[in-house]
């Protein structure tokens, strides 16, 4: 079996949905700078009253023996990649040997070690474990050695809801409702913010706890834009609302920092993080520097679903717990299915970035009074939804 074609083919649809979707952005980096804190989000694009346009990329892998595998959605940025600078690595090839390809693909793409074209190199494999898969006919899990376990819980990320406290106090209710033990919240404020931003802060974390009583997990990403201080400053104020973990509290190359934060934090609260780091090696230099408690590396952006086994060898060994970032729920849960349960004790997701990002699933994976059930279908479950498509355009 070889390989003959890689296809990155453009998806637009309609989804149909009431009011404003995406009601609140995170906080940025960048926003230190007024002109790009005054920034809204709207995600995704209006299509018209009631409706908003749908647009996801993938890409396709096709073999002589009428077998193929999808990966995605991706950036046109990856697409452009994919088909400019690996494309020719991959035609050919045999599609099975996954190691051999990912190794070329790293060798050939030496500057682009971490970022987009480690984000290519990602959904490339993702898409050759889906083709892997369905050539064995059996979920991906089964590949990796699983199950190691028959329920998977999922945590509820709540990004794109509004912050208000009425509003997040009711979304609790309804993700708690929906029998999640576990949410996570991004508040707007940092240190840039002052003693206001920390008063709203601490005003979120309250509401969080008191909407969602003692029993239930309650996470805060700061989307690495606060810095050590500001990060124990806030651990003080928060901890009588127990918080399971402050998430990305500095920049990903700040590994001191992060080191600082861990062992001074205090109070039970765990730091996680490493969402933007890429392979074995930018995981491992955290792990040696004790960086943080919970590692949280994207399947789809540290290295595709190879490098995430590479990953969870070398937690197991410094042991600490490893949750992925929740980019992609069918390939993350055939990868937690076979990872043991005191390693990856449960599975990110988000609730409005997975109404977008499956979309144009035919069998998207969604939790089950808060558990991801155990995969089925062939392969990663990536067969898209034709009645969801309005157009498809290849990328040249």
């Amino acid at each position: 079996m070889k390989i003959t074609a890689v296809r990155c083919i453009q998806y637009t649809g309609t989804m149909e949905f009431p009011g404003v979707f995406w009601e609140e952005r995170l906080i940025r980096p960048v926003d230190i700078y007024p002109p790009f804190k005054a920034e809204s989000e709207s995600w995704p694009s209006p299509a018209h009253e009631g409706a908003y346009r749908m647009t996801s990329t993938f890409v396709h892998i096709e073999t002589d023996a009428g077998i193929s595998g999808t990966g995605g959605p991706i950036t046109p940025d990856q697409a452009f990649i994919i088909k400019h600078s690996m494309e020719h690595y991959l035609l050919g090839a045999d599609p099975l040997a996954i190691e051999r390809l990912w190794d070329v693909l790293y060798r050939a793409a030496v500057h682009g070690r971490k970022g987009v074209e480690m984000m290519a190199i990602s959904a490339i494999d993702c898409a050759l474990w889906d083709l892997k898969g369905k050539w064995a006919n059996v979920p991906v899990y089964l590949l990796l050695g699983g199950p190691v376990r028959e329920t998977l819980p999922a945590y509820a990320s709540a990004l794109g809801y509004g912050l208000d406290p009425d509003r997040a106090a009711t979304v609790v209710k309804e993700i708690t409702g929906k029998g999640y033990k576990a949410t996570k919240w991004f508040p707007r404020w940092g240190p840039a913010d002052g003693r206001e931003g920390i008063a709203k802060n601490v005003e979120l974390m309250r509401t969080l706890r008191e909407a969602a009583g003692p029993d239930v997990d309650i996470m805060i990403d700061a989307w690495m834009s606060w810095d050590v201080p500001y990060t124990l400053a806030m651990a003080e104020r928060f901890a009588e609302y127990q918080p399971r973990w402050i998430e990305e509290p500095v920049l990903p190359d700040k590994i001191a920092s992060y080191a600082a934060i861990t062992a001074k934090i205090g109070h039970g609260i765990a730091i996680s993080g490493a969402e933007h780091e890429y392979t074995r090696w930018g995981i491992h230099q955290l792990m040696q520097a004790k960086a943080m408690h919970v590692y949280q590396p994207d399947i789809y952006w540290a290295g595709g679903i190879s490098e995430l086994l590479k990953i969870a060898a070398l937690a197991s060994v410094y042991d600490v717990q490893l949750i992925p970032h929740g980019h992609s729920t069918p390939a993350t849960a055939n990868f937690l299915y076979a990872q043991p349960v005191t390693l990856c004790p449960m599975l990110e997701y988000l609730i409005k970035w997975n109404t977008i990002h499956q979309w144009f699933l035919k069998y998207p994976v969604e939790p089950r009074n808060g558990f991801v059930p155990l995969p089925t279908l062939p392969g990663i479950g990536m067969e898209l939804n034709d009645a969801k498509i309005e157009k498809r355009e290849e990328l040249p």
